[in-house]
């Protein structure tokens, strides 16, 4: 059957799509699945979060990857050399890099967009689940992984601006749906940050469900915890596996894979 295969995206950033990605993926790694991280985003968060300062030092990249699909000459890699370990078993990684920044405007002139889809169709069989991460823009990256994933994860951080967004983020998958691919369904809408006692997160993920959108009920907190599982470049199930936020992600990727 292959890798189930999300991706986490929304076009605004700071709403946690990284740490959304990371968690998860350690979460399913924990449980004994084989889970592979991709990381599209040239900031290179997801890298830094597993890796830490060590993120692509001499490793391949997906720049070395994608630097392939350009140059004829550079043929002949698979897609599984460019994948590197991380210290947490059952969880590989494909690293981002400063480079994919400047790589993107020839990818998109030379419509490179299907070849993550053919790579990840190559690497199905090595993994129960692939997890992509991506850069806060409808852009090659963005539309790569949409492309390539069959499920898509929108964080949503209880703000006016990430709701306006919200609406502009899924017209924009709708849209890669119909031209692409067909497979591709929003599994649902991830409160992130989520203050149960202020009354604007609360009125608008309630505004959100009467609208019938997709609102999964597992809401993450916001915690300075978070924070310290990013500098220590441990997902919190491994920096900290009894803290509520540890178990929030737990039961967000139960509620995943229960429905």
């Amino acid at each position: 059957m292959g890798a189930i295969r999300r991706v986490v995206f929304n076009q605004k950033g700071g709403v946690g799509k990284s740490t959304i990605a990371v968690n998860l993926a350690a979460v399913a790694a924990r449980a004994g699945r084989r889970v592979l991280v991709i990381d599209l985003d040239p900031q290179g968060n997801a890298s830094h979060y597993l890796l830490g300062g060590t993120a692509a030092d001499g490793a391949p990249t997906l720049a070395d990857f994608f630097q392939q699909m350009l140059n004829i000459s550079l043929f002949g890699k698979t897609p599984q050399e460019f994948v590197v370990p991380t210290p947490f078993d059952g969880l590989s990684l494909m690293p981002s890099h400063p480079e994919l920044a400047e790589l993107m405007g020839k990818l998109e002139s030379r419509y490179k967009m299907f070849k993550l889809k053919e790579a990840l169709d190559q690497l199905a069989a090595d993994y129960d689940e692939i997890w992509i991460d991506t850069p806060p823009a409808l852009n090659f990256y963005t539309r790569s992984a949409l492309i390539a994933a069959d499920r898509c994860l929108i964080p949503f951080d209880c703000d006016a601006f990430s709701r306006q967004a919200l609406y502009n983020l899924m017209g924009n998958t709708d849209e890669i749906r119909a031209d692409h691919n067909p497979e591709l369904h929003i599994e649902g809408i991830v409160v992130n940050q989520f203050q149960p006692r202020a009354s604007l997160p609360v009125r608008l993920v309630a505004e959100l469900k009467q609208e019938g959108l997709p609102v999964l009920d597992a809401p993450l907190s916001a915690s300075v915890k978070i924070r310290e599982s990013h500098q220590a470049a441990q997902p919190m199930v491994f920096f900290d596996a009894r803290h509520k936020v540890s178990q929030e992600f737990e039961r967000l990727y139960q509620h995943l894979n229960s429905r």
